[in-house]
């Protein structure tokens, strides 16, 4: 032990005689009571609150609303509300006026145009194109149309099976607000002879069994509707219908636009076409599956190949010869 700890320790022996010979006790810290014996209340921190503006910017007032930590209050803080709620399905526009508050805009499901008006040019046209010539290898020639080439004529189409049977079923269109049906009427009576009517072209469901591949492929008519596929004033029902008039002769603006769907899906390199010929060289297949070949014949995806007759064409031999020599190319 050195000096220091020596000296240390004799001064500590030295304050504990001083201690006990003035009995004087250690003191511990009480808690402080009220004179009724009861202890004074906890203390809080004040907090202090911000008296809110009188008037907010739109910006602010759009924000979301901070969380208070205040738990001595209950929050009642009012919060506006909208004076509306858009309906499903209804496009809504949301635009600040004046900076201040918030305007609710519903677009009309109802075009300019008369409903009566764009009924009657359903019907009210003429033959205007060519009728198309065959090709040797099954493809359609369009003298207005070169680069139009569908394999599948619409009579064809119905006869094999598309669209699940429900293509001209009675149709609710919700941008012109009326129920559209019997339409299938106006199709020429050789497409449709001998055809089962209301299992191949108005059922009320979809029944894939209907279709060439038996299998269920593609989006509804509605859906479409919704996606903006349709052009109300040509064709209510999309692409078929405008296919099967454009076929027996009608011409109008939407034809630019309903030729470019069609080679953006099954053209030269349209999605669907080049998608399955890839399926077929993923798999190592060099002949085309068909629903009628031998049953124990690979089968190469149907559902897509039910699309691309959707779209009035089908993967012939010669084009997957064309995509083997290419090297999927």
């Amino acid at each position: 032990m050195n000096d220091y700890e020596s000296r240390r320790l004799a001064k500590i022996k030295q304050n504990q005689a001083l201690l006990a010979e003035l009995d004087i006790k250690p003191v511990l810290a009480g808690a402080t009571r009220n004179v009724d014996g009861k202890p004074p209340p906890t203390k809080r921190r004040k907090v202090l609150q911000e008296n809110a503006p009188s008037r907010v910017s739109a910006r602010i007032a759009a924000a979301p609303a901070k969380p208070s930590y205040n738990d001595d209050e209950a929050n009642t803080t009012a919060v506006a509300l909208p004076r509306s709620v858009a309906k499903k399905g209804l496009k809504t526009k949301v635009k600040q006026e004046l900076g201040s508050r918030l305007v609710d805009e519903t677009e009309s499901l109802v075009p300019v145009k008369d409903v009566e008006t764009i009924k009657a040019g359903w019907t009210a046209w003429g033959v205007v194109g060519a009728p198309p010539t065959r090709q040797t290898n099954g493809a359609f020639h369009f003298a207005d149309h070169a680069n139009f080439t569908p394999n599948k004529s619409p009579a064809e189409m119905l006869r094999e099976g598309c669209f699940g049977g429900s293509y001209y079923r009675p149709l609710r269109s919700r941008k012109l607000g009326i129920v559209v049906s019997g339409d299938w009427e106006e199709l020429p009576q050789e497409w449709i002879e001998g055809l089962d009517v209301e299992r191949y072209l108005n059922s009320p469901t979809y029944d894939p069994d209907v279709n060439k591949f038996k299998v269920s492929c593609g989006q509804s008519i509605e859906e479409w509707e919704s996606a903006g596929w349709i052009r109300h004033e040509h064709d209510v029902r999309g692409w078929f219908q405008w296919y099967s008039r454009f076929y027996r002769g009608r011409r109008c603006d939407d034809d630019t636009r309903q030729v470019g769907r069609w080679k953006k899906c099954v053209g030269e390199t349209g999605r669907w076409r080049r998608m399955l010929l890839k399926k077929y060289m993923q798999l190592g297949v060099r002949e085309v599956f068909d629903d009628g070949a031998d049953e124990d014949a690979p089968e190469v995806s149907p559902v897509m190949h039910q699309t691309c007759h959707h779209w009035a064409f089908e993967v012939r031999q010669e084009h997957l010869d064309a995509f083997w020599a290419s090297g999927g190319r």
